[in-house]
């Protein structure tokens, strides 16, 4: 930990040397909630985002902020590790152009539904998820854009390691919208001085309970979502080297809230971009498509409500990285590393290298939230 701001309701605890104004200011609005409890916790990514900052760790004390989950329920990071130790540059290409034609990007679907296996079965009534339930079936195993990325990578370890990461798709925003919307209807007439971008829902409340199931069905679904992505990587890698085994599978969503016990409380952690680390936890941390991510182990640190960062973060906005980078620059940090990059034009320069923090600055930031087991070099990406 780097810093303690204690000039609000409760502490902000931050694991980084200085946060943007506007995080700040989010970081403060949700230390003034008057149901936050012990402190917030401000992870070393930490960026401003929509209501709570990016990289922000919150528990509640009977109540639940969807904005504080954010609108992509459950997006997160799923890693595996092949037994392969070599993939030359050719056969590479050839593994990602298979899974291209299997795994839609952006803001495509599956043309055909998807096998009804992948769907994760609606627990009671949840009126939202089974409006986009149809529309989902076309969506699971689908990469979606942003910062969305399927990576193959060389860890220290000596092996092949592939990694995803996305989220629950459209129905998952959809639900967050929703519900935040009816959130924000309800604060006004319940709270004069709600906090439009903090609007809550108590847990005595119909809409807490609903939100709830329909938060934690679109987290099954993201996990979903990134398994059969990952079946397809598999099978992608398998048509180019037929004896590829696969194992340590680890998932870990870092849009979500969970009931926890912490300092004795039984309360809600919100975590918004930002991880679960309990003691020996396995995780993933990523860098940009042109650094090392990390496996890690969580040590539990009870000060960041057992947590730790979602990957680097960003240095500036999408916009401003459009404007300011230059993008022969930023191809060529690439190719001179050998890495199968997605920088194609300015448009995708919200995603270069550049646009983010020093991963290697951001770990050791929290070096006593986590513990590095294998460190992964990018081989090759696809982005959405």
């Amino acid at each position: 930990m780097q810093k303690v701001v204690t000039s609000e309701r409760i502490p902000v605890k931050l694991w980084l040397e200085s946060l943007e104004a506007g995080a700040m200011e989010q970081a403060k609005n949700v230390a003034n909630l008057p149901f936050a409890f012990k402190h917030v916790a401000i992870m070393p990514d930490s960026h401003q985002g929509y209501g709570m900052p990016i990289g922000g760790v919150f528990a509640a004390d009977g109540y639940i902020v969807p904005n504080a989950v954010g609108v992509d329920i459950g997006c997160g990071m799923c890693s595996l590790r092949t037994n392969l130790t070599h993939a030359g540059h050719d056969d590479l290409k050839k593994v990602m152009n298979i899974a291209r034609k299997r795994i839609p990007v952006g803001f495509n679907h599956h043309k055909e539904k998807q096998p009804l296996k992948w769907m994760p079965e609606p627990a009671g009534e949840l009126p939202i998820t089974m409006q986009e339930f149809e529309s989902a079936c076309h969506q699971v195993g689908t990469l979606g854009g942003g910062n969305h990325f399927i990576e193959l990578q060389k860890g220290s370890d000596g092996f092949i390691w592939i990694m995803i990461h996305s989220g629950s798709r459209n129905i998952g925003f959809t639900v967050a919208a929703h519900y935040n919307k009816k959130a924000k209807e309800l604060n006004e007439i319940w709270y004069s001085k709600s906090s439009k971008d903090l609007a809550f829902f108590p847990a005595d409340s119909e809409y807490f309970h609903l939100y709830k199931a329909e938060m934690d069905y679109c987290i099954e679904f993201a996990l979903s979502n990134r398994m059969l992505m990952m079946e397809r990587m598999k099978e992608s890698i398998q048509e180019v080297f037929p004896d590829t085994v696969f194992t340590n599978f680890i998932n870990k969503p870092h849009n979500f809230a969970s009931e926890e016990e912490h300092f004795g409380r039984n309360v809600i952690v919100h975590r918004k971009g930002a991880t679960r680390a309990r003691l020996g936890e396995p995780g993933m941390i990523p860098g940009s498509q042109g650094t090392s991510s990390f496996i890690v182990r969580g040590l539990g640190n009870r000060e960041s409500f057992e947590s730790c960062s979602h990957g680097a973060g960003r240095v500036m906005s999408r916009n401003e990285a459009r404007r300011s980078l230059d993008l022969n620059k930023e191809k060529q940090k690439l190719e001179k590393a050998g890495i199968i990059h997605a920088l194609r034009s300015r448009s995708d320069l919200d995603e270069a290298p550049g646009s983010y923090k020093d991963i290697n600055a951001v770990m050791e930031l929290q070096k006593d939230l986590v513990a590095v087991e294998t460190e992964l070099s990018p081989l090759a990406v696809i982005k959405g």
